[in-house]
């Protein structure tokens, strides 16, 4: 009888096995390297705002950028240590000479820094310019009565205008907020539930710089519907596992899983309650006999809870 195919199911099996030890086991990236994309070495900006740019390193979660000004053999200043998820970052800086590097990360290893690149910021005046909004960001959601609007600094502003509409600045007699801000942040309180959009510029005394790009956010308030719960039943009993189900509401991103004690008022464990994405949970806890309550609430996108479902128990048989 041949061989062949008992080794080749082995290979098979080996193939599968080292693939499955990386789910659990972080490769380590030590022996990467990061490369640097954009600016290029010795590249000259009009632009206040810089775009940093380099490859990705496969299994690295984050990634460190590191500016200075001049260089890293003669640092005058730190202007940036940040810390950042995806293989770019834009940042608004002053005029002058710079260098740039970037090292990889996962939560056991990391690169070395890459080879430094070197650029310049030319003075120009703030009317080229336009702000980089920090957060929130675009097309979020909120809950809150007030939210707290962030943008980046730029150089040659004495001033920042903050504009809030929800007709995208198509009226500019009809802007809800548009008044000159000293910091880069202004926490804004919603009039009502609706979409609205905000914008930024830089200001001084002379000029004024281009509009940021206009990002759009929710504010609500309105809490999804009851849920209703579904199996099992009312003072059922059932063997473990129990699947606890309950009927979809319409707003609903989530939906929170309470489960009781005997005395329907204490948490089960530390487990509860919890955040389930779909419409059903399995129990898997407790003794025969053991009477456990349960309820259920849906979460919208925003966050807003709402009224929970009558409360239900069951038997564990």
């Amino acid at each position: 009888m041949s061989t062949k195919p008992f080794r080749y199911i082995l290979f098979a099996l080996l193939l599968l096995s080292l693939a499955s030890c990386k789910d659990f086991i972080e490769p380590s990236i030590d022996k990467r390297e990061v490369r640097l994309l954009a600016p290029g070495a010795h590249y000259q900006s009009k632009n206040y705002t810089v775009s940093f740019w380099w490859d990705e390193v496969e299994d690295a979660l984050t990634y460190r950028l590191q500016i200075v000004t001049p260089q890293f053999d003669t640092i005058g200043a730190l202007v940036a240590d940040t810390i950042v998820k995806k293989n770019q970052l834009a940042l608004s800086l002053a005029p002058g000479l710079y260098q740039w590097r970037v090292r990889a990360e996962n939560g056991s290893s990391q690169t070395a820094f890459s080879v430094a690149g070197s650029f310049e910021v030319l003075y120009s005046s703030i009317k080229q310019q336009s702000v980089q909004l920090s957060s929130p960001g675009n097309n979020a959601l909120s809950n809150q009565g007030a939210v707290t609007f962030q943008w980046g600094s730029m150089f040659g502003a004495t001033r920042y205008r903050l504009q809030v509409d929800t007709n995208s600045f198509a009226d500019e007699s009809k802007i809800i907020y548009n008044q000159p801000i000293a910091a880069q942040q202004y926490a804004f309180t919603f009039p009502k539930d609706q979409q609205y959009q905000w914008r930024v510029r830089a200001e001084n005394d002379t000029a004024q710089s281009l509009w940021s790009s206009t990002r759009n956010i929710r504010s609500d308030h309105i809490p999804p519907g009851q849920v209703s719960l579904s199996s099992p039943g009312k003072g059922e009993v059932v063997a473990l596992p129990v699947s606890l189900q309950w009927g979809a509401v319409a707003t609903a991103s989530a939906y929170k899983l309470y489960v009781l004690k005997a005395d329907s008022t204490s948490a089960y464990n530390a487990s509860y309650p919890t955040i389930v994405s779909g419409l059903s949970s399995n129990f898997n806890l407790g003794n025969s006999g053991d009477r456990v309550y349960w309820k259920v609430s849906a979460v919208d996108a925003a966050g807003n809870e709402g009224q929970a479902s009558v409360m239900r128990s069951f038997v564990i048989k």
